[in-house]
């Protein structure tokens, strides 16, 4: 996943600020999966589930980052798209429904693990952060499509002017 975003911060980077405000925070929230699931270069040198706090860190920042979708960046990009003419509103329109069920499972993920201590709850932690990824990383290729889009018709309506 952070092959991919790099690629999206190469690809997109630097054309609009709010953009890169997203980006940067997929990067902070996908160092900080890395960190609490044990991955590279964060790696555990013994079996041991993360604090609560470094789970409650990332869970903040999982809503944020959803919210910050859902609620800024998406309008934004359709806004965006609209200028361009009807079709690539509606296309950008179409993306949206798709990437909601992501949503919902990263705020089930942040209710079940945000404010529990319980050690029973935090066993099932690296399954369903294994899901999570897959859940993100799904999201993050739909986010990156809309994305694609919106760029691809600046290209286009940039080199008609």
């Amino acid at each position: 996943m952070l092959r991919k975003l790099e690629k999206a911060e190469q690809k997109w980077g630097g054309s609009n600020k709010l953009i890169d405000q997203w980006l940067k925070s997929r990067r902070k929230l996908l160092v900080h999966y890395c960190q609490i699931a044990g991955l590279p270069p964060y790696g555990k040198s013994e079996k041991s589930l993360p604090s609560f706090e470094k789970v409650k860190i990332f869970c903040d920042l999982l809503v944020d980052y959803v919210s910050e979708g859902h609620f800024e960046i998406y309008d934004t990009v359709v806004n965006a798209c609209s200028e361009y003419g009807e079709s690539s509103k509606t296309l950008a329109q179409q993306m949206l429904p798709k990437i909601t069920p992501t949503t919902n499972i990263a705020l089930d993920f942040n209710d079940k693990y945000a404010e529990t201590q319980d050690d029973q709850v935090f066993s099932q932690l690296d399954k369903d952060l294994s899901e999570l990824a897959h859940n993100m990383e799904t999201r993050f290729e739909l986010e990156d499509e809309l994305l694609e889009m919106l760029y691809r018709k600046h290209s286009e309506h940039s080199q008609q002017a």
